[in-house]
């Protein structure tokens, strides 16, 4: 179990999950290289194999390495535990995996980012399961989406592309009452801007290869399960409630508690599945968010004066970021985001899909890059890369329209990114 100390964020992201090693006495966490581990005995063998005792199997499923970021991520999110797999993506499925089966759905927001609108509008369907798109500005419109097959809400925290800010409070109050999950991607605010389990959601997703990792150099995913769902209130979810045959009839929720989704995610879906995170990921990781509470102050700083700096410049039509006082998100970002509101956003270039194409080409210090959340700043033109899946009227819900590009603001120095920008959008609308 992962208890929140009373120690600041900073130390935190130092310290939690993380012991010299017993063996050297190294302080930095080793990467355990290994794929196997001895057991003690047959009796002890047995025991990790029927969940009668915690341990290390096999690198599919529990890793050294991987568990002290496990333990780390959960404990800045304020989470019981945590599973790491192998990609952002790969989370999401983590963590609808013991919600649904055939026939069941997830009410989403229009506003995600497109890998993830089109996972869950074509591949889910191979699973026989659905979703619901929704405007979650329009919590009527979300209430009104769940039926009887609804087994979980998903939403972003802050959103990609467009920056926007959910008000998650207000959609974990839909999502208690009608008796089901709220699961938030964290990613883009990261736990330093932003607590969604405070703030009512029953789990949360991370692309780890995001802010978390911060420097573009390994892909991961995250599950963070707040342990306050009670997965036997109905029987909805008789994954976790129900025996397992797997396990002789275990039942996770009467087994391990709080921790019965955390224990699933390893003893079924990495088991299953096969998501995993390696270990020399979760060291770079590691190192990443040692960092991250420095690297996002600066990120939003430079966001901030870039976003008021394009927002005033002619050529640009509009910006989308939630921390200038203009934006209809402004207010919410203030009370629930009040650390800032990230910095990933978009704006529209005045010329279109055109201008939009040139703008990318003509940067020099913007880095053309399908990824956000690098130390460096990125640029991308989401209607011809990352939504091209989608309708224009898809991209439009989205954020995403033809003459919108999006920035994943770095941490370099403000004036230099401004300059690259000025000098770009003079080529790009002249």
């Amino acid at each position: 179990m992962t208890e929140r100390p009373a120690f600041g964020f900073e130390t935190l992201q130092i310290h939690a999950g993380a012991r010299p090693d017993p063996a050297t006495g190294a302080r930095q966490t080793p990467i355990y290289q290994t794929t196997g581990y001895v057991f003690r005995d047959a009796d002890h063998a047995a025991a990790l194999f029927n969940l009668q005792e915690v341990g290390y199997i096999y690198s599919r499923l529990t890793n050294p390495t991987v568990a002290v970021l496990q333990e780390r991520i959960a404990t800045l999110e304020g989470g019981v535990g945590a599973v790491c797999c192998s990609s952002g993506h790969a989370a999401q499925l983590m963590a609808l995996f013991p919600l649904m089966a055939p026939g069941r759905n997830v009410v989403a927001s229009t506003r995600l980012y497109g890998g993830t609108l089109t996972q869950f509008s074509q591949t889910i369907k191979r699973f026989g399961w659905s979703a619901t798109f929704v405007d979650f500005d329009d919590t009527e419109a979300v209430k009104a989406a769940i039926n009887d097959d609804t087994r979980a809400v998903f939403c972003e925290s802050i959103s990609n592309p467009g920056g926007y800010v959910t008000d998650i409070p207000a959609i974990a109050k839909i999502a208690d009452a009608a008796g089901i999950p709220l699961i938030v991607d964290n990613t883009t605010a990261t736990p330093y801007l932003c607590n969604p389990i405070a703030q009512g959601a029953s789990l949360v997703v991370h692309s780890t290869t995001k802010y978390l990792t911060g420097n573009g150099t390994v892909t991961g995913g995250c599950v963070v399960d707040s342990g306050k769902f009670n997965w036997s209130a109905n029987d909805k979810f008789p994954s976790l409630s129900e025996p397992e045959p797997a396990y002789h009839g275990l039942k996770f929720h009467e087994t391990f508690g709080e921790l019965a989704f955390t224990f699933h995610g390893i003893a079924i879906g990495l088991r299953d599945l096969g998501m995993t995170m390696n270990p020399q990921a979760a060291h770079y990781t590691l190192m990443g968010i040692e960092t991250l509470s420095l690297r996002m102050q600066r990120h939003v700083e430079n966001a901030r004066e870039i976003a008021e700096w394009l927002e005033a410049d002619p050529r640009v039509e509009y910006v989308t970021y939630a921390g200038l006082a203009s934006s209809p998100y402004f207010d919410r970002a203030q009370k629930l985001y009040p650390k800032g509101a990230g910095a990933l956003f978009t704006f529209a270039v005045k010329g279109g899909y055109d201008a939009c194409v040139k703008l990318v080409d003509s940067l020099e210090l913007f880095s053309h890059v399908a990824n956000l959340g690098d130390t460096r700043s990125l640029i991308i033109h989401s209607a011809s890369t990352t939504h091209r899946q989608l309708s224009e009227e898809q991209q439009i819900a989205a954020g995403a329209a033809p003459n919108v590009v999006r920035l994943s603001i770095g941490i370099e120095t403000a004036a230099d990114l401004i300059a690259d920008l000025h000098q770009a959008l003079a080529k790009a609308t002249s």
